[in-house]
C-alpha cells in the first residue's frame, strides 16, 4: 500500500509529458495558423487608419487656413488682393496665427519640396509686409517655420472655384478672391487616381483697407493744437 501510494504521488511519467509537449505544439500551430491569417489585415487596417488620420489633418490645416484668407493687397498702390495658385502652390494673406505670434497678417505658402525622402506637402509663413510692385516681389519674401503637411506616396493638387462655377487650375491677376479653393489628393502607387478631394469656402470676397502707418516724423495737420496752454 505505501509503494502504491509512494508510485501516485511522484508526478508526470515521461509518456504524460509527451503527450503534454505534443498537445501544447498542436495549439501553437493551430494560433501560428490564425495569426498568419488575420495579421496581414490587421496590418492593413491600422495602414489605413493611419493614412485617414494623416490625410484628415493635412486637409483640416489647409481649409482652416483657406477658409482664413484676407481681402489684402500686399503691394503699394495696388487695390488686386495678394491670392496667387496654381496647381501645386498657393501664396495668400491670413490673420497671423500662433501663440508666439504678434497680432497682425502674414503671408502663408503652401507648395511641394523635396528632400532625400521624397516629395512633401510644405507650409511656410512669413510676417506681412508692403511690398514693392513687380512679378519678383514674392520671391523675396523670407518665408520660414515649415511644417509638413503631406508626404509622398501622396500628392495633393489645388483648384479654384472661378465666379462662373467652374474650376480653375490657375489663379493669378483674377482682381478677387476665388469663392472656394478644392483639394485632392492621390497616391503615387495607385493609378486609379484621386483618393480623397474636399474643399473649402473662401470667405473675404471685399477690399479691406490696408494703409501704412505714418511716420512719428509727420508734422501734425493744419489746425491741429501745438501744445497746452
Amino acid at each position: 500500500m505505501v509503494r502504491r501510494a509512494r508510485r501516485s504521488d511522484a508526478g508526470f511519467t515521461l509518456f504524460e509529458a509527451l503527450v503534454g509537449v505534443a498537445l501544447m505544439g498542436l495549439i501553437l500551430a493551430a494560433l501560428g495558423a490564425v495569426t498568419a491569417q488575420w495579421l496581414p489585415g490587421w496590418n492593413r487596417g491600422l495602414l489605413r487608419v493611419q493614412r485617414n488620420e494623416q490625410l484628415a489633418v493635412a486637409l483640416d490645416r489647409l481649409s482652416a487656413d483657406l477658409a482664413a484668407a484676407e481681402y489684402v493687397a500686399a503691394r503699394r498702390n495696388d487695390r488686386t488682393p495678394l491670392f496667387e495658385g496654381d496647381d501645386g502652390a498657393v501664396i495668400f494673406v491670413r490673420p497671423a496665427l500662433g501663440p508666439n505670434t504678434a497680432p497682425g497678417l502674414e503671408f502663408v505658402r503652401v507648395s511641394e519640396r523635396s528632400d532625400a525622402t521624397g516629395t512633401m506637402l510644405v507650409r511656410m509663413r512669413a510676417p506681412f509686409v508692403l511690398l514693392p510692385i513687380g512679378d519678383l516681389a514674392l520671391d523675396r519674401i523670407p518665408f520660414a517655420d515649415p511644417v509638413v503637411l503631406l508626404r509622398a506616396p501622396y500628392r495633393l493638387t489645388f483648384s479654384y472655384r472661378a465666379e462662373t462655377g467652374g474650376w480653375k487650375s490657375s489663379w493669378r491677376n483674377q482682381g478677387r478672391l476665388p469663392s472656394g479653393v478644392r483639394f485632392s489628393i492621390s497616391d503615387d502607387r495607385d493609378d486609379h487616381g484621386v483618393v480623397v478631394a474636399s474643399a473649402t469656402r473662401l470667405h473675404a470676397d471685399m477690399m479691406a483697407p490696408l494703409s501704412e502707418p505714418p511716420s512719428q516724423d509727420a508734422s501734425p495737420p493744419a489746425g491741429a493744437a501745438s501744445g497746452a496752454k
